[in-house]
C-alpha cells in the first residue's frame, strides 16, 4: 500500500465517522448510505487531492449535499 493510499483510506475513515456523528446515525448505517451514493470511490477517494485540504466543517455539508444530490435520504 503506498502513502497516498493510506492517506486516501485514513481520510475516507475520518469523514465516515465525522458524518455518522454529524447525521445521529451509527457508523455501519452511515457508510452504507455512502457506498449507496457511491460516495466513498466515487467521490472521496478520486478528489482527495483537493478535498482533504477543506474543512472538516464544510466536508460534512459538502457529502450531505453529494448523498442528496444522489436521491439517498439521510
Amino acid at each position: 500500500m503506498t502513502k497516498l493510499e493510506r492517506n486516501q483510506i485514513d481520510f475516507s475513515t475520518f469523514m465516515l465517522y465525522r458524518l455518522a456523528e454529524h447525521w445521529g446515525k451509527s457508523v455501519p448505517d452511515t457508510y452504507r448510505i455512502l457506498d449507496k451514493a457511491n460516495a466513498i470511490d466515487g467521490y472521496l477517494v478520486p478528489c482527495y487531492d483537493m478535498l482533504h485540504t477543506l474543512g472538516s466543517e464544510y466536508l460534512v455539508n459538502d457529502l450531505t449535499d453529494y448523498v442528496r444530490e444522489q436521491g439517498i435520504c439521510i
